[in-house]
C-alpha cells in the first residue's frame, strides 16, 4: 500500500471518527442538516467523545446506519467507478452499490478509534459550483500537529450530506478510486466485487 493511500485511509478514519459517534450520542437527533457549517459542527461537537463508549461491533453497526443518513453514498459510489460504469452490467452495478457500505465499514471503521481523542474546529465555509459547499476544519489530535480537513457537502433531498473529504491535500475519493481502478485493471470488475464482499 502506497504512503499516499495510507494517508487517505487515515483521512477516512478522521471522517469516520467524526461522523460515527453522532449516531451513539443523544445529540444525534439534533444534527442540523439545513446549514453546511452547523451540519459539520453538530456532527463533530460531541462526536469524538461519544466514540469512547460502546463496543466496536456496535459502532460498526451504527456506522452503517450513518452512511445512509448523512453521507451521499450513491453519488460517491458512482464517482469511484465512473470510468467503468459504461462497461459493467446492471447486475454488477447493483451488487457494487449493495456492497459499498459494508466495504467502507470493513476498511475504515477500526481505524477511527485511533482518533477518539481528537477535536474538530470549523474555520469557515465557502460555496462551491452546483450549489454545494466546502467546510474547512482543523482536526487536532493530542501530541500531533493539527491537520486541515475540508468537508465537501452536497444537497440531497433538501439536506446537506458529505460528498468527499480532503485531508492535508489527500483527496479521499480520488485515492479510493485509484485503488478500485488498480483491482479492476488487473483482475476485472468481478474481482472488485469479491474483494468488497470479503471486507464487510
Amino acid at each position: 500500500m502506497s504512503p499516499k493511500f495510507r494517508n487517505a485511509i487515515a483521512a477516512m478514519a478522521i471522517a469516520s471518527g467524526v461522523l460515527l459517534p453522532a449516531m451513539t450520542s443523544p445529540v444525534a437527533a439534533a444534527v442540523d442538516t439545513s446549514d453546511p457549517q452547523r451540519f459539520v459542527q453538530t456532527l463533530t461537537t460531541d462526536g469524538f467523545a461519544a466514540m469512547k463508549t460502546g463496543s466496536r461491533e456496535a459502532a460498526k453497526a451504527k456506522f452503517r446506519a450513518l452512511l445512509a443518513q448523512n453521507v451521499a453514498v450513491d453519488q460517491i459510489g458512482d464517482r469511484l467507478i465512473r470510468r467503468w460504469l459504461p462497461k459493467i452490467t446492471p447486475a454488477q452495478h447493483d451488487q457494487y452499490k449493495t456492497s459499498l457500505p459494508g466495504y467502507v465499514v470493513g476498511t475504515y471503521a477500526d481505524r477511527l478509534f485511533e482518533y477518539s481523542d481528537s477535536t474538530v474546529h470549523v474555520v469557515r465555509t465557502q460555496p462551491t459550483a452546483g450549489g454545494g459547499a466546502d467546510v474547512i476544519t482543523q482536526v487536532t489530535k493530542p501530541g500531533a500537529q493539527p491537520i486541515a480537513a475540508t468537508w465537501s457537502l452536497t444537497k440531497v433531498g433538501g439536506a446537506w450530506k458529505v460528498l468527499n473529504l480532503n485531508v492535508a491535500g489527500i483527496n479521499v475519493a480520488m485515492a479510493q478510486a485509484a485503488d478500485f481502478d488498480s483491482v479492476i485493471q488487473r483482475q476485472g470488475f468481478d474481482a472488485l466485487l469479491k474483494m468488497m464482499a470479503a471486507r464487510k
